[in-house]
C-alpha cells in the first residue's frame, strides 16, 4: 500500500483524535517503518491494518467505523492533493465511471508499483449506478467512505446499498447501489 495513505492516516489520527493517541497506536503496532512513512513508498497491507485495530481498541469506535471515517477524510485529501483527478468530472456518476479507465490509470503513472483495487460499474437509470469493488486488501469499509466523500463533495444527497459478496482467490467483492434521493 502506498505510504501517502498511511501519511494521511496517521494526519487524521493526530488532528482528530490527537498527538498522544497517533504516537500510541504506532508503538503498539509491528510497523517495520517504526510509523515514518513516504508517501511515494510502498508499505505491507498488515501495517494499516495494525493501526486502524489500534485504534479501534483506543477510541472503543469499531474498526469499519474507523475505516468508513479514513475513507471520507482520504477522499478529501485526494481532491485537495490532486484535483486534476477530480475537478473535471460533474456529478459523483461521472467521477466514479471513470475511476478505472481514466484516473487509475493516470495514478498508475504516478505511483507505477501502486495497486489499486478495480471498480465495475453499469448505469440503471438516470438515477442509479451499480458499482462493484473488487480488491486483493478485502478494505470495503474504506471504499465505502471514499464513496461517501465523494458524494459529500459533489454535494449530492445519495442513498448507498452494500452487498458484501463472497471472497474468493482474488480477493474481495462489494456490490454499492447508488441511488440520487430526491
Amino acid at each position: 500500500m502506498k505510504g501517502i495513505v498511511f501519511r494521511e492516516f496517521i494526519e487524521m489520527v493526530e488532528t482528530q483524535f490527537s498527538l498522544e493517541t497517533a504516537d500510541a497506536i504506532i508503538n503498539d503496532s509491528n510497523l517495520t517503518t517504526g510509523g515514518a512513512y513516504t508517501s511515494v513508498g510502498t508499505y505491507p497491507t498488515q501495517e494499516i491494518v495494525d493501526l486502524v485495530s489500534n485504534l479501534s481498541l483506543r477510541s472503543g469506535t469499531p474498526v469499519p467505523d474507523l475505516l468508513r471515517h479514513f475513507g471520507r477524510h482520504l477522499f478529501h485529501r485526494f481532491a485537495a492533493v490532486h484535483p486534476e483527478f477530480i475537478t473535471n468530472h460533474a456529478s459523483v456518476f461521472a467521477l466514479l465511471c471513470k475511476l478505472d479507465d481514466q484516473i487509475h490509470i493516470d495514478v498508475q503513472k504516478l505511483y507505477n508499483d501502486a495497486e489499486l483495487p478495480s471498480f465495475e460499474h453499469e448505469q440503471l437509470s438516470m438515477n442509479s449506478m451499480l458499482f462493484i469493488y473488487h480488491s486483493r486488501r478485502a478494505m470495503p469499509d474504506l471504499a465505502h467512505g471514499l464513496i461517501e466523500g465523494c458524494i459529500a463533495y459533489f454535494g449530492q444527497t445519495m442513498q448507498i446499498e452494500r452487498v458484501d459478496l463472497p471472497s474468493d482467490k482474488d480477493g474481495a467483492h462489494t456490490r454499492f447501489t447508488l441511488t440520487v434521493e430526491g
